[in-house]
């Protein structure tokens, strides 16, 4: 930091011995783009606005209170930080991995005891989330017949073992 702040230094006073008044001046090859009434030499910082401090320290609670009251706070307030699948520990470094599973599917069945949430890490949730789908691709239709795999492998081996 401090060869860059030299450097720039010896940058402005050379460009202050210069007999250009323009904008644009060249010095030792290279263009230097400061006005004589402009420094390049950095600006003091104005004093940090203390209520600024205060409202980001005030948005930053706000927004904890709303994450607890959210079904996710809640549900990592009752059960322990455990997935229900694996049983895979968690603790506050790694707790943003595990997620709230809801039993019937259902995201706006949010009851205050929790019975419909389970605590799952996001890979057995993925998981879930997975199965279910699959499940749904293979629901009965109408008639309450499932759709089938129409082919089998197997159809002519017993043709082919009756040729040996």
């Amino acid at each position: 930091m401090a060869a860059i702040w030299v450097r720039t230094y010896l940058k402005a006073q050379a460009f202050q011995k210069l007999p250009c008044a323009g904008a644009e001046c060249s010095f030792a090859g290279r263009r230097l783009r400061y006005k004589r009434d402009e420094s390049p030499m950095p600006q003091k910082r104005k004093p940090a606005d203390p209520d600024r401090l205060d409202r980001v320290v005030a948005d930053a609670r706000r927004a904890r209170e709303a994450r607890e009251e959210s079904y996710r706070g809640r549900a990592l307030k009752l059960y322990p930080w455990i997935c229900g699948r694996c049983a895979r520990e968690f603790d506050s470094t790694n707790v943003h991995l595990l997620t709230v599973h809801h039993k019937d599917h259902n995201h706006d069945n949010n009851p205050a005891d929790g019975s419909n949430w389970e605590l799952l890490c996001i890979y057995c949730h993925d998981n879930e989330h997975q199965r279910q789908l699959e499940s749904a691709a293979t629901l009965p239709d109408k008639s309450g017949n499932a759709a089938r795999a129409t082919h089998n492998p197997f159809a002519d081996l017993a043709s082919l073992m009756k040729k040996e």
